[in-house]
């Protein structure tokens, strides 16, 4: 990952990095590797995870379409 300085403005380069990091999802998977997840756990997190993503454009699909 990469973010330019310009003039020499490093408070705006690191505000970028930060936001490049937050999309990409760095922060989240340092979270995740901080302790071991059984397998279980793991699937378990990531259905739900998959639901909530679902029921996020089901949503959204019934406000933009109305059905």
């Amino acid at each position: 990952m990469e973010v330019q300085v310009r003039e020499n403005n490093v408070d705006q380069a690191l505000r970028a990095l930060k936001k490049k990091m937050q999309r990409e999802g760095v922060y989240r998977e340092m979270k995740l590797r901080r302790h071991f997840e059984k397998p279980s756990d793991k699937r378990v997190r990531e259905d739900a995870e998959a639901a909530r993503r679902y029921r996020k454009l089901m949503r959204k699909r019934l406000d933009r379409e109305g059905y």
